[in-house]
């Protein structure tokens, strides 16, 4: 489905998907079996399965396993279970939009059947889990080629978080322009911050640049300021799991700090995402809902203690960047330059 070395998620047979297992990289390449929604919350809330598209997509295979699983039921005990699984995957995470988007889109096609049985309707469900699947990896191929034209040959390219293949149903959003900018001839290489406090780009990014042979090196998050003060920058390049009507950008928490230490060294500043990342609904990013997660994250990791006995902690998980500090937002739909209301709404009608 992509041009990358291995997928993210799967469909495998009726009632049944996979995820590779993103908390146990680099170590190990292992692969989870989902059946249901209560799996899969699980597995997005202990992000087994991270990155705003690759929710979605996560989300509606969840739907759909679960229809698949309840398809014999009678039709009462169907519906009030499937509205069940429905709740229960909207509440596994609250700030990345193509979570909800997916789940509404799989509420409408279900709408759309009218009188089913349950099983037709868990026919309809996997119908539409693939399609979005399918549609977020043409999408991401689309931004990618679209992005490509704005790296220039011999590219140093920083990255934060993990936004690539693990992060979406295939090749990435900002991986993907720089696997589309590779995959055009251009020579690339990649910084990527080590994104503290659970290290998505030391353990992801780079494992899977590594893993397609795109030059990456690993930094402190700390570091970005010095190496753009060594002129080491070409452009920052990053996803997106929100992005509000005037163009503010939510995404991983430590974005912010890059769009200003780029706007400071006159770097251009990049966000790539899909439509489905788009939440008109909100004003700006004063109005995207933050994620906080559990101090255990910044206290320690894997038997390591941190910090000392006690000490508080806040770890929220993303953090807003102003319309004004982003040069350009690259969709599948074309790219946004200095985004604000009227250009995000002029590239909605479109």
């Amino acid at each position: 489905m992509s041009s990358q070395s291995f997928h993210t998620l799967r469909w495998l047979a009726p009632g049944r998907f996979e995820i590779l297992d993103q908390r146990r990289l680099p170590a190990a390449e292992t692969y989870l079996t989902l059946d249901d929604a209560a799996s899969t919350a699980a597995a997005i809330r202990e992000l087994a399965v991270r990155g705003a598209p690759a929710i979605g997509c996560a989300a509606a295979y969840g739907v759909a396993a679960e229809a698949r699983a309840l398809c014999r039921t009678t039709p009462e005990r169907f519906d009030e279970a499937l509205d069940t699984a429905f709740a229960l995957l909207a509440a596994s995470r609250p700030t990345a939009v193509n979570l909800f988007w997916a789940l509404d889109r799989m509420a409408a096609r279900r709408r759309g059947q009218g009188p089913a049985t349950p099983l037709q309707v868990a026919e309809a469900m996997e119908d539409e889990a693939r399609a979005i699947h399918r549609e977020d990896v043409a999408a991401n191929h689309r931004m990618g080629e679209l992005g490509a034209a704005l790296v220039p040959q011999d590219a140093r390219v920083l990255t934060h978080c993990n936004a690539g293949a693990l992060a979406t149903g295939g090749h990435g959003t900002a991986l993907g322009v720089i696997r589309s900018a590779v995959a055009a001839g251009k020579r690339v290489h990649v910084f990527a911050d080590e994104t503290r406090p659970v290290l998505q780009g030391a353990r992801l990014t780079a494992w899977e640049l590594q893993r397609d042979s795109i030059p990456v090196t690993v930094l402190a998050d700390g570091a970005s300021g010095h190496l753009m003060t060594r002129r080491r920058v070409d452009l920052v390049v990053v996803g997106a799991d929100r992005v509000a009507a005037n163009g503010d950008v939510a995404n991983k928490i430590g974005t912010y700090n890059l769009a200003v230490l780029a706007r400071r060294h006159g770097i251009p500043f990049y966000v790539a995402c899909p439509l489905s990342t788009f939440d008109l609904s909100l004003a700006s990013g004063d109005l995207i809902p933050i994620e906080e997660r559990a101090a255990e994250e910044v206290t320690g990791r894997g038997g390591e203690r941190r910090t000392p006995e006690g000490v508080a902690v806040y770890n929220p998980a993303f953090d807003v960047t102003p319309a004004e500090l982003v040069s350009a937002i690259i969709t599948e739909a074309g790219v946004v330059h200095h985004p604000d209301t009227a250009r995000l709404a002029a590239l909605a009608r479109d």
